[in-house]
């Protein structure tokens, strides 16, 4: 039977129409497009819309394995983040066992939806430092730094002003994605940036413009006009040109090459995974994130020649760093016993008459706890956390040891930057750990909780994602080191004692009754405690899932994949515009800048079409 096809809602992107078109089945799918886009994920759907808005005349179809669901509360309704993750809108995919910490697998959850990671995240908003997008430059890609990136980050915003973000410094006010501040901030965050200013931390309200450093309420991507989450398929989709089809349930099973000369092959199109051929008359862009944009090259044949043996697939390009380079942020975090006078989010969990009430306020546009994301953050350098810097630094360096990869010389540079932050801790309302909440039937059972997590922005571990066979089916295998060196357990040992720093400084400290987790039991508050310590990060330090860097943006010769273009070297036409692309992790929450990598992506396309034949207009 042959895929079926849903066919964009025509609009005029930046409009201010928030409705989103119910999807029209069109079985009768054309065998040929001009650009064919893999994956309808976050950087997929952006990039789809803008090359059919800026290529009018061109047919642009955007491929997703996963289901629409434009109407799964779960995935709409703030309050609901994280209740996707292990569902059948998640590839649920997990890494092999981690040495560096105990063995243990780690979930690696990406999206399997009509917008993909952007329909499952946690809906964090945020931008690194500035001098880290000028590092992809540094690495070898003009046209990629701090200036070509937040003109692109603004292009997909538009931001909802607030008291808690002054001006207009990084944010952006015509894009389809709408962002607010979350109007519901719970009674006990109200201690959150007092007390991070006890500690030193200042109040950082411009935040998104380059300088993320200080304490903050930051924004999530909701649309303040209906409270509901603002993400790929019902942002930029419903903006796209009438040349735009979506096919959705299906899945590719490789890009089609053919030899142009000795040195470049040319992608002429995709074969379905039910050996459906479908062409491309102009490029092929591969969107599938960092978990598969490399598979998706190595099924092609595209890879190095180990990879590729080992799966029993012939070379047709030999391309060592795919699947390589994989990076992403740890997480640790500490939760603490909220007083009986305040309620956590944790009452939806077990009162369901109060979680009825706050699901009808929030279907009547009304404040609800459903409305709840998380907003207070503080991003800081090792020195303002009170940690040793120097050692930090010293460990790093005998981590990257005599390492000629310029991603590891980036990355320790990073760590001398007193500018770069190397610390998040988020504020997070109920419980979030790897205890569990308290079953039913414990004492526990039916208290409220707050929880702090903590995350290393500049882990120095490095890993791979590669298939295991020929067959599409079969999920990739991920290794992604986790704690594989001194400095980055060293780091997560300094971020969770910073977290239980923070709740023992007042005002919060008035707040709770006792830490939950770890708790004192298990790591004294005094005495040498080194130990316990370092047994909980082994024990429960987790992903707080940002992979990157799997189709590296570097010279071909120092391990990349893509051309500063995001052409895949020895392709003419075949890209990758996801965060594989990302040469070097930065800090913070990775979505706004795969957004920004689309939009740059979209207006190279576009101009480069105009260069060969005209007829398109930028958008």
């Amino acid at each position: 039977m042959a895929p079926a096809l849903l066919l964009a809602m025509v609009a005029v992107l930046g409009s201010s129409s928030t409705a989103v078109a119910n999807p029209v089945i069109d079985r009768a799918a054309s065998t040929a497009y001009d650009y064919i886009v893999v994956g309808g994920g976050t950087a997929g759907s952006a990039v789809a819309t803008r090359l059919s808005l800026g290529l009018p005349w061109a047919t642009v179809l955007l491929i997703e394995a996963g289901p629409g669901a434009l109407g799964e509360d779960r995935i709409n309704i703030p309050g609901r983040k994280g209740s996707t993750l292990g569902t059948v809108y998640d590839w649920n995919f997990t890494t092999t066992a981690q040495p560096g910490a105990k063995n243990r697998v780690f979930s690696v959850p990406r999206g399997k939806v009509l917008g993909g990671s952007s329909a499952l995240n946690l809906m964090t908003w945020d931008r690194a430092s500035a001098s880290e997008y000028d590092a992809w430059a540094d690495l070898g890609n003009p046209g990629w730094d701090w200036l070509s990136m937040i003109a692109a980050m603004k292009k997909v915003e538009t931001f909802t002003p607030s008291a808690h973000y002054h001006g207009s410094a990084g944010v952006g006010t015509s894009g389809p994605i709408k962002t607010a501040i979350n109007r519901f901030i719970p009674a006990q965050q109200e201690s959150w940036i007092p007390t991070l200013n006890g500690l030193g931390v200042p109040l950082n309200l411009e935040s998104l413009g380059g300088n993320p450093l200080g304490v903050m309420y930051q924004p999530s991507n909701i649309d303040s006009a209906i409270y509901n989450r603002s993400y790929a398929a019902n942002g930029y989709l419903p903006h796209a040109g009438s040349n735009l089809r979506v096919m959705t349930g299906t899945r590719v099973a490789k890009i089609n090459l053919k030899t142009q000369s000795k040195k470049s092959q040319v992608a002429t199109g995709v074969t379905l995974q039910d050996g459906t051929v479908i062409q491309a008359r102009e490029e092929v862009v591969i969107s599938a994130g960092s978990i598969q944009s490399p598979g998706l090259l190595e099924l092609s044949g595209i890879g190095s020649r180990s990879a590729l043996d080992a799966a029993g697939i012939s070379q047709v390009i030999n391309l060592p760093g795919v699947g390589e380079n994989l990076q992403d942020h740890i997480r640790i975090q500490s939760s603490f016993q909220l007083k009986d006078n305040f309620t956590s989010f944790d009452i939806l969990r077990h009162n369901t008459t109060f979680a009825d009430e706050q699901l009808r306020l929030w279907r009547a546009g009304k404040l609800s706890m459903y409305d709840y994301t998380g907003s207070g953050y503080t991003f800081m350098n090792w020195a303002a956390a009170g940690s040793n810097s120097s050692l930090l630094l010293s460990l790093a360096r005998q981590a990257v040891g005599t390492s000629t990869s310029p991603v590891d010389r980036k990355k320790l540079a990073f760590l001398s930057k007193p500018a770069i932050p190397q610390l998040e801790v988020i504020f997070s309302d109920g419980y979030t750990g790897v205890k569990g909440y308290p079953a039913p039937g414990t004492p526990l059972y039916g208290k409220g909780f707050f929880s702090l997590i903590a995350a290393v922005m500049h882990p120095l571990s490095r890993g791979s994602v590669h298939i295991q066979s020929s067959n599409v089916m079969l999920p990739p295998t991920i290794n992604p080191n986790y704690l594989s060196n001194e400095h980055d357990i060293q780091a997560a040992i300094e971020a969770v004692k910073y977290t239980r720093k923070i709740a023992n400084t007042a005002p919060m400290s008035s707040l709770w009754t006792a830490e939950y987790e770890p708790g004192v039991a298990a790591v004294p508050e005094t005495g040498n405690n080194d130990a316990q310590w370092r047994d909980f990060v082994l024990n429960t330090t987790l992903s707080i899932f940002h992979p990157v860097g799997t189709c590296a943006m570097l010279p071909r010769d120092q391990g990349g994949v893509v051309s500063p273009a995001l052409v895949v070297y020895g392709t003419e036409n075949l890209r990758v515009v996801d965060a594989s692309v990302m040469p070097v992790l930065i800090s913070g929450h990775v979505q706004t800048a795969v957004y920004g990598i689309a939009e740059r992506a979209a207006s190279i396309m576009v101009e480069e079409c105009n260069r060969r034949r005209g007829g398109g207009r930028l958008v």
